[in-house]
């Protein structure tokens, strides 16, 4: 079976599936004949990703809410019957730097990096043993190095790498794969939206980050989604509890 047709038929959930990397891996498996639930807070885009193949569905839901993953799981239960991979993509960041922590803010963080995710998985497990399935979480390449101001973002998606190991170990009795892809900087407009920074602030970062990466430029979709399919596809049913860094080198410069 090739690549390309593995995902014939197959079910995936793709959450924070309404831009960047969430909706380019979406867009991926539904090329490939796979039916794709996308998730997000965003009903209008969510709409836009499904409208581009008949076999995306959107599903409004806030990762914060704890009832989401109840209602993610159900939608693909009940629309097609299986789930084969849950990819968490899904995160909230945000500059911080100490005199500005918030409580609030940081529980938001650890809600939907930590708990999400957890509750996905919980809600999944049944359909996931069933199918023997896989599960590719989103970190970052930040949680690989200390950054100023973005302590609780890298130590919550620090926290999901644990968890991967941690399932991996857990689900391999069941036939349930778990790895994670950490990427780096990389063009997803999440500068302006998640981090929250003006335009003139963002490039300011793109291009700083830029200089950075020892291969020479920010990463894009296309870096990453590859790796994202690879880890959730079944050929690889011998690849479990990985953290594979997708950066360009950035993570390792001195």
């Amino acid at each position: 079976m090739t690549e390309d047709n593995v995902w014939q038929d197959k079910v995936a959930i793709v959450t924070g599936g309404s831009s960047g990397i969430g909706k380019a891996t979406a867009l991926a498996l539904a090329t490939r004949g796979a039916k794709v639930i996308v998730t997000g807070r965003n009903p209008a885009k969510l709409e836009e990703v499904a409208a581009g193949a008949g076999n995306i569905e959107a599903v409004a839901a806030d990762s914060a809410d704890r009832g989401h993953a109840w209602t993610v799981i159900a939608a693909a239960r009940e629309r097609w019957g299986r789930l084969d991979l849950l990819v968490n993509n899904a995160g909230a960041g945000g500059l911080a730097p100490i005199e500005a922590y918030d409580g609030a803010a940081i529980a938001e963080l650890c809600a939907v990096n930590i708990v999400a995710p957890s509750l996905l998985v919980k809600e999944a497990l049944p359909d996931l043993r069933t199918s023997r399935g896989a599960i590719v979480n989103i970190g970052t390449a930040v949680s690989h190095n200390a950054a100023p101001a973005l302590a609780h973002y890298a130590a919550t998606k620090a926290a999901l790498e644990h968890l991967t190991r941690s399932w991996a170990i857990e689900l391999a009795g069941d036939g349930i794969r778990v790895n994670a892809v950490s990427p780096g900087p990389v063009k997803t407009g999440a500068l302006t939206g998640m981090m929250g920074l003006s335009l003139e602030m963002a490039r300011t970062v793109e291009d700083t980050e830029a200089a950075q990466v020892p291969l020479g430029r920010r990463g894009v979709t296309r870096d990453i989604v590859p790796w994202i399919l690879r880890l959730g596809s079944p050929d690889n049913d011998w690849l479990t509890g990985q953290i594979l860094t997708v950066d360009g080198g950035w993570s390792q410069r001195g």
